[in-house]
């Protein structure tokens, strides 16, 4: 009993550390440091190797404590309930892990040289747990990947080679690394033993040394061969909380008068005039397209500056409850010329599964939201340019930013609206998911939030201009353009999939590794009783 309770202390700490790599601590080493925990808690001790419900246990509290610390803002105003079901759930997943997780470790020990290749087995079973979550059930969650607490580590640059989830792969794999060597060196393994994990973050420094070249970014010689000036309004909302929601003519009016003085100043030569003008999501809750007033409101605004405005509303579907969370082109001249219907809606809160079981269990489900998933390809064209666009959780889910990308998209908007989430740390994490999007797709990405933080980022990762939280304020840069993409735009969810299916095949071939062990020993035991009679 006292063995598991110290493994728990270790599961529950390696979950700590893990979360403090995340916005807003934004300790990115202590990712690798949690990880090795992790492994610690899973191996053997004194040759008393925990089973598979052991591992589902601990993997279970490395996700609560992880998901709990890092994901609190969900209940902020429905409930400290929801973030601990979340967390609960998602726990699940890693428990799922822990559960399979224990007998690669377990391999790991034992089969000296071969740890480098059970180091990569191991961490492969990380990534198909972050796909498995981040995809199922009702679309997944894939907020809490690895690669999103990376913004600023030294191993962003992979990004770009096979996608967020390689990254996070190898993050997972140069932590797991660092546990099996301390493993070996408690066990008094030999020398070769303790020495082959090192192996990984050799090869990560390989690998990242590839990641620097051409290869990666093949048109990065031709960036620069275009320019579009975008102009990000942020509004502000008249109060936070839910009920903002309440106060949709308001914010609308926040985000008109911002258009304005920025049509102002351009009159009176203060600013050049922007190509482009970005709103956030939600920025007009007054649903534009069935509301005369509100588009002409709209129209005139954008005369005045003289750009199109890219603009969050809602469009509702006639006689009936739903309606699409939609990103519209509108061009003062013309109206509406393009649009995005949001394709990742959040289950519990944009719609609810199984509505009438949960508003019985829960009355506060009542307010989860009927909207619909649109069907598009996540890209709106002004100017001559093709701007991709993620809005809000969008841009949590690999395919919302790389089928725009892979479709031309020279730049990634994500119009987002955080008013909900008041101060709390989730626009600080959607940030840098943002950020390692640049980096993954070699392209500028525009974040415009209704009560911040908006931000311009480069592509490298780099915010170039950031607003504060619950401020009016207007961002204007001019972006180098070219053609955006990287190798991983192009292989990265082919990327995934093999890492899924080394993750399946490595704990097959553990399990299969294990049993003929233990047969053996078996086989060997009379023998050795023989002997020593």
């Amino acid at each position: 009993m006292t063995l598991l309770v110290i493994r728990l202390g270790l599961a529950a700490m390696a979950g700590a550390l893990v979360y403090a790599a995340f916005p807003p601590v934004g300790w990115w080493p202590t990712a690798f440091a949690g990880l090795a925990l992790l492994v610690l808690a899973l191996g053997p001790v004194r040759g008393r190797h925990p089973g598979t419900g052991t591992g589902a246990l601990l993997g279970l509290v490395f996700g609560v404590v992880f998901f709990l610390l890092l994901v609190p803002w969900v209940g902020l105003y429905v409930g400290a309930y929801a973030a601990w079901g979340l967390a609960l759930v998602e726990g699940l997943y890693l428990a799922a892990f822990g559960a399979g997780a224990v007998h690669l470790v377990r391999v790991g020990v034992q089969s000296g040289p071969f740890a480098v290749a059970t180091t990569i087995g191991l961490a492969a079973w990380w990534s198909l747990w972050e796909s498995i979550r981040g995809s199922w059930p009702w679309g997944g969650f894939p907020w809490g990947a690895l690669a999103f607490g990376h913004a600023d580590g030294v191993l962003l640059p992979l990004a770009a080679l096979g996608g967020s989830r390689f990254l996070g792969t190898a993050i997972a794999a140069t932590g797991f690394a660092a546990g099996l060597m301390i493993l070996a060196l408690l066990d008094r393994a030999r020398p070769v033993s303790v020495a082959a994990p090192l192996a990984i973050p050799g090869a990560v420094l390989a690998l990242l040394a590839i990641a620097s070249t051409d290869l990666v970014t093949p048109n990065l010689g031709r960036a620069g061969t275009q320019q579009l000036r975008v102009a990000v309004i942020q509004g502000n909302v008249p109060r936070l909380g839910l009920d903002f929601n309440s106060q949709r003519t308001a914010v609308l009016r926040n985000h008109l008068d911002a258009t304005y003085r920025l049509a102002g100043r351009v009159v009176a030569g203060e600013d050049l005039q922007p190509d482009l003008v970005l709103w956030p999501e939600n920025a007009s809750d007054v649903p534009v397209l069935d509301t005369r007033e509100a588009a002409e409101q709209i129209t005139a605004a954008s005369e005045a500056v003289g750009a199109p405005i890219s603009l969050g509303t809602i469009d509702r579907i006639a006689d009936g409850p739903e309606s699409f969370n939609t990103q519209l082109l509108w061009d003062g001249t013309s109206g509406p010329v393009d649009r995005h219907d949001k394709k990742y809606i959040q289950p519990f809160g944009e719609w609810l599964p199984w509505r009438g079981l949960f508003e019985a269990l829960f009355p506060v489900a009542e307010s989860a939201g009927h909207f619909l998933a649109g069907d598009g390809s996540g890209t709106l064209e002004t100017s001559g340019v093709v701007t991709g666009v993620a809005t809000c959780f969008e841009v949590a889910f690999d395919s919302a930013v790389r089928t725009p990308v892979a479709g031309g998209a020279q730049v990634l908007t994500v119009p987002t609206n955080n008013a909900t989430f008041g101060y709390s740390p989730m626009t600080y994490q959607q940030l840098a998911m943002s950020r390692v999007r640049a980096v993954e797709h070699n392209v500028p990405v525009l974040v415009a939030a209704t009560s911040g933080v908006s931000a311009v980022i480069a592509k490298d990762g780099t915010i170039e201009q950031r607003t504060e939280i619950f401020e009016a304020a207007t961002l204007l840069a001019d972006l180098p353009l070219g053609d955006a993409g990287t190798l991983a735009t192009q292989v990265g969810a082919h990327v995934e999939i093999a890492l899924d299916v080394l993750g399946i095949v490595a704990l097959v071939l553990s399990l299969v590794f294990l049993r003929r062990a233990a047969i053996l020993r078996r086989h060997l035991s009379p023998r050795s009783q023989e002997t020593l009679s």
